[in-house]
């Protein structure tokens, strides 16, 4: 009977997750075209406006771990994620620029809760010999996303609806009742897990190509001469993480957590290069450029992928079990850090050169990532790791 409520519980909790992230994908690929043609914003002020999201989910993920840590988890996820899905109506009503940052900065902090309440609660629910494949089933639902063409209203409706739905949901997942606990002096490791620091680091070096790639792909796409539909792209991203779940989690579950993670490594920084690549191979062949960038959506997939759960369960693996909401916090405001630098710095370097320096920039930034993980992470991960 306990496995039946695991796996029902589970696959309620997948089906928020997905519902939730629908919502948020379907916008993220069209929101740049919408700031420039709506409120006729330029690059520099569209790189701005969306970072505000990510800094605003910054902002609270430290206090969401600590307060998933001390108080019941489930009314707290409900009121992230009923606020979260409240805004995409709000986005309808914004007529000027001054309401819609902010109701990007609203959307972003009941983001950073929702986001962290729900990893936490996967965790409390699945069995710690399954935790990393739950954590990457579970994570493949934040990489969904689909484009239904240039219809702005039809597309907040659309999100807005998904989000209703999954509210509904996760409404249904039942959690343990855990009772408010007596918490020791407030100190910093409350808010950050310390021992996640150096993994944290190489994270958000990580992120930061990978926050370009999610709010610019399209421009740039267009900017090199691209005509097919770069929705396509996110699609076969998908795909990619879709594929990185039948083997990732499981080997993570199998201890080689951090070998999976060098492998995603060296798989995306190989991507990223490539991506650069395209916007001098449009000179040589627009068509095989085509290809090859979807191939690289592919490959960002099943590398990105394979990385998440690894990560994650990395972070996890260095907390006490009291400390789950504060390792999941540091673990996902390292990928804000990076992804709100990522909107911030592709949008300033294609303003003064073009998106392809900016994937090169960010395809740089990925190989540092990758001796920082092999040199300190990893060695500081085996001399740390509680489980």
């Amino acid at each position: 009977m306990k496995d039946k409520l695991i796996t029902k519980n589970y696959i309620e909790i997948l089906a928020a997750n997905f519902l939730l992230f629908f919502g948020f994908w379907l916008l993220m690929p069209v929101l740049p075209f919408y700031l420039a043609e709506v409120f006729d914003a330029n690059k520099t002020t569209i790189g701005a406006v969306l970072s505000c999201y990510t800094i605003a989910a910054l902002c609270i993920r430290p206090f969401s771990g600590y307060l998933l840590d001390t108080f019941a988890r489930k009314p707290l996820y409900l009121l992230a994620y009923f606020t979260f899905t409240a805004i995409f109506g709000g986005y309808l009503i914004a007529g000027t620029l001054t309401l819609f940052i902010l109701f990007r900065i609203i959307h972003g902090v009941s983001f950073g809760m929702v986001t962290v309440s729900g990893n936490t609660i996967v965790i409390d629910i699945m069995p710690s010999s399954r935790r990393g494949e739950g954590l990457g089933y579970y994570g493949l639902a934040n990489n969904i996303a689909m484009s239904i063409g240039p219809d702005y209203t039809l597309i907040f409706c659309c999100s807005l609806g998904s989000c209703l739905i999954g509210f509904l949901c996760a409404s249904l997942v039942k959690t343990t009742y855990k009772p408010p606990v007596k918490r020791e002096p407030i100190s910093l490791d409350r808010f950050i897990l310390l021992k996640g620091i150096p993994a944290g680091f190489s994270l958000l070096l990580l992120s930061i190509p990978y926050g370009m790639t999610t709010n610019y792909v399209a421009m740039y796409a267009k900017q090199i001469g691209i005509q097919s539909s770069t929705g396509f792209f996110f699609t076969f991203m998908a795909l990619g993480m879709a594929v990185s779940r039948l083997f990732s989690g499981r080997l993570v579950d199998r201890g080689m957590v951090t070998q999976v993670i060098e492998a995603g490594l060296y798989l995306v920084c190989f991507c990223f290069f490539g991506l650069s690549s395209c916007g001098w191979l449009t000179t040589w062949s627009l068509q095989w450029t085509t290809y090859f960038l979807f191939t690289i959506a592919l490959l960002l997939g099943i590398g990105f992928g394979t990385m998440f759960p690894a990560y994650n369960t990395l972070f996890v693996n260095l907390a006490p079990n009291n400390q789950r909401g504060t390792a999941t916090s540091t673990y996902l405001t390292s990928w804000d850090v990076g992804i709100g630098a990522g909107m911030l710095l592709g949008g300033y370097i294609a303003e003064i050169a073009t998106f392809k320096m900016a994937y090169l920039f960010g395809a740089a930034l990925t190989v540092i990532s990758l001796f920082y993980f092999r040199s300190k992470v990893a060695p500081h991960f085996h001399r740390h790791k509680l489980r």
